[in-house]
């Protein structure tokens, strides 16, 4: 992917390849992928969230129970059915004043981040002020910020930097107008969300990085964010105790390692085949957070070691096929926005997995379209149904090696010319001095 999109600023707009496909064309692979994940989310929380107390059917009052989530997931697919039909172009800067299409989203994305930490606005969870609490009626929902700023900042990268005169290797004219607009998206997000606002850093730069921004800047850039990551750590006691918790060699299995101690546990009595659907033990009140962000443990218990890697799987597919969009993109804005969505969907995923087997420090990131969630749930459908837009216009080659090409073929045919015409003007000057 980097070797596609590290280049000279100059050279995203040296040869747009026409468009391969019809309006509405959309990528089946990426749709078939994530509608996959989904189907999965939603039959291994359903079978998560049951408990010995509550009902595991009511219709009536189906936001109470486990099939919540599977309306979100069907919510979810359609969203993402609708946007891949879309043009993914209409969000581009092409031309003067355009910018604002995905600048809107990006500077809502913003105002919300504000207003969540407001006292008496935000709703506090697990000891974190980071989503608005809505009701309609009797369904109670939840929305965060930061499940919008993921695909806003997107957005608003790909389209600044491909922008028309844009120059990302220019510190004026082009980095720091990208970096300072991203910067402040994720500084709001990382007061009340760390892990999202460290995925949202990693892919910033990476955009920046495909987008031929120099490596000094980069350099610079990532020194500066280490060690106000390693600042923020430390000045939150809980966040330095879960560094503490996962160096250390025999952590308190009944207090700071408790959780990661109890996904283990879930991931190894499950073995290869697992214990069967809905025969999980886990789930009864022993995992914390067992339907979100542990819930691969779960899924491990009930399908077995064989099952999480058919989850994993499924996203190193999606990855390749993220990339493959990316090259073959049509355009500069397709392929950033094609890289940094396929990034973020496959960065999260690798997060939560590392939590889940403890080969990370634990924090709060859900596993992408198969965690319990609502909101989250739906503007993930968003991005993969960006993603799937964009690969409905790529083309059947790889694009940056076709430009690559073409400038050489051009620049062979320039030698060429200049070659003839300076040895016919030596041949008629001798044959003038001759005369």
């Amino acid at each position: 992917m980097a070797e596609a999109m590290h280049a000279p600023t100059s050279s995203f707009a040296a040869r747009e390849p026409a468009l391969s496909a019809a309006p509405g064309a959309y990528d089946w692979v990426i749709v078939f992928l994530v509608g996959t994940l989904m189907t999965l989310g939603a039959v291994i929380v359903y079978s998560a969230s049951v408990s010995i107390d509550a009902p595991a059917m009511n219709w009536q009052q189906w936001w109470r129970t486990p099939l919540r989530q599977g309306v979100f997931a069907v919510a979810a697919f359609v969203l993402m059915a609708l946007v891949a039909r879309t043009d993914y172009r209409a969000w581009a800067w092409d031309e003067p004043g355009q910018g604002w299409r995905a600048g809107g989203w990006a500077l809502l994305a913003g105002l919300l981040l504000i207003i969540v930490l407001i006292p008496g606005v935000g709703a506090e969870r697990l000891g974190a002020q980071r989503s608005f609490s809505l009701r309609l009626g009797q369904v109670a929902l939840s929305f965060q910020p930061s499940e919008l700023a993921k695909p806003a900042l997107i957005l608003w990268l790909a389209a600044l930097l491909t922008r028309p005169r844009a120059r990302v290797d220019d510190v004026t004219r082009g980095y720091l107008p990208a970096l300072g607009s991203a910067g402040l998206l994720i500084g709001l997000t990382v007061i009340e969300d760390f892990g999202t606002a460290a995925l949202m850093g990693v892919v910033a730069m990476a955009m920046l990085f495909w987008a031929g921004a120099r490596w000094l800047h980069l350099g610079v850039t990532a020194l500066v964010g280490l060690v106000a990551g390693l600042a923020l750590v430390l000045l939150e006691p809980y966040r330095w105790q879960r560094v503490i918790t996962f160096f250390s060699a025999n952590p308190d299995p009944q207090r700071e390692g408790y959780q990661v101690n109890q996904a283990l546990i879930a991931i190894g009595s499950g073995g290869w085949l697992g214990r069967g659907l809905g025969a999980g033990v886990q789930k009864y009140d022993y995992l914390p957070q067992d339907n979100n962000d542990f819930i691969l443990a779960i899924l491990c218990e009930e399908l077995g070691i064989a099952g999480g890697l058919a989850v994993i799987a499924l996203f190193l597919l999606l990855l390749w096929r993220g990339w493959l969009i990316s090259r073959r993109a049509p355009d500069a804005f397709g392929r950033l926005l094609a890289g940094g969505l396929t990034l973020t969907i496959c960065l999260q995923a690798a997060f939560n997995i590392g939590v889940v087997t403890n080969s990370i420090p634990t924090k709060g990131i859900s596993l992408p379209f198969v965690s319990a969630g609502g909101s989250g749930l739906l503007f993930l459908g968003v991005a993969a149904g960006l993603l799937a837009a964009v690969g409905g216009r790529a083309t059947s080659r790889d694009t940056s090696r076709d430009t690559s090409r073409d400038t050489s073929r051009d620049t062979s045919r320039d030698t060429s010319r200049d070659t003839s015409r300076d040895t016919s003007r030596d041949t008629s000057r001798e044959r003038k001095r001759a005369t």
